[in-house]
């Protein structure tokens, strides 16, 4: 493609044109039943023609070329390393786009850059995948008193038509699925889980961070499993966390033939619980947060960016 649809200078990194570096097979540790229901959207895409063009399934369902997920769960759980690992799987470049990528201050304009969003991808033929969708996919405002009301519904209902005609992969991401409008949650075709990993899924996370270049004072198993268990309810960000935190300690402690001991992943594994208790607003907190409204004042103030 020679020429890219204009667009504001403000959002043009919502457009640039990315090549995944990992895949789902390989690269991202998933719980079973999430890893299950990415298989099954996989192969739901994989023999669409099967289904609709051999089968007559189009018949009933003539809106159905196009392929909608939604990645929803706690911070740090992994749903936006998935979605370029699902592009990566499939053999895809995608686009990234933030609603700061999308929004504007200006009156009109957020709603043009959702269509510029779609047009782009469809051009490309990449996957178009929105982080924090929730601030999207909101309820449209039946009470409108503002310009920023009027912007607002304008972008949903934007949003809304080019999902209808758009013959792509979508993926959205959200902490806040609650939050979503029915007319949009109706429209997705896999609403996928991301939770805090068990047991299990803690080991696996240490076993693909804790590389083999990395010198320990133990056995690489055992500080496995002992990290394994003093883990529990940190999500996989907050175990890398440990990691960027627990190396630099050991270093410190000694840079002559340093070694990695358990008392540096046991103390840095302390500081992100002691951090998640005293720092900014609780998991719980926020789960809280997902299970309520969002008033209109709250969206519209969020979409131009000015909420702390």
């Amino acid at each position: 493609m020679d020429e890219q649809p204009k667009i504001s200078n403000d959002i043009s990194s919502a457009y640039e044109l990315r090549t995944p570096r990992i895949n789902l097979e390989e690269d991202v540790v998933l719980a079973p039943e999430t890893r299950r229901m990415f298989e099954e959207a996989i192969g739901a895409m994989r023999h669409h023609k099967t289904i609709y063009t051999d089968w007559g399934f189009e018949a009933v369902d003539p809106m159905g070329r196009n392929m909608i997920l939604n990645l929803y769960g706690p911070p740090g759980t992994g749903k936006t390393l998935a979605a370029e690992a699902l592009a990566g799987t499939l053999e895809r470049k995608y686009f990234h786009i933030g609603i700061s990528e999308v929004e504007s201050k200006y009156v009109g304009e957020t709603a043009k850059n959702i269509s510029a969003a779609f047009k782009t991808a469809a051009l490309e033929g990449a996957v178009i995948f929105f982080d924090e969708a929730d601030t999207l996919l909101g309820a449209r405002l039946s009470s409108v008193t503002q310009g920023i009301d009027n912007e607002i519904n304008a972008m949903r209902s934007t949003l809304l038509m080019e999902l209808e005609r758009f013959d792509g992969i979508v993926i959205f991401a959200t902490n806040f699925a609650k939050n979503y409008d029915s007319a949009f949650v109706s429209r997705i075709r896999y609403h996928i889980e991301f939770k805090i990993p068990d047991t299990e899924g803690r080991k696996l996370l240490w076993q693909r961070m804790l590389v083999p270049g990395i010198p320990l004072d133990e056995e690489r198993d055992e500080i496995i499993e002992r990290c394994s268990i003093a883990s529990d309810g940190l999500s996989g960000r907050e175990i890398r966390t440990v990691l960027r935190t627990a190396f630099p300690r050991a270093l410190v402690e000694s840079d002559i033939e340093p070694k990695v001991k358990w008392k540096h992943f046991e103390t840095a594994i302390e500081d992100v619980f002691a951090a998640n208790r005293n720092v900014g607003k609780s998991r719980k907190d926020a789960v809280k947060k997902s299970n309520n409204n969002v008033t209109g004042i709250e969206v519209s103030q969020r979409l131009l960016g000015l909420t702390e």
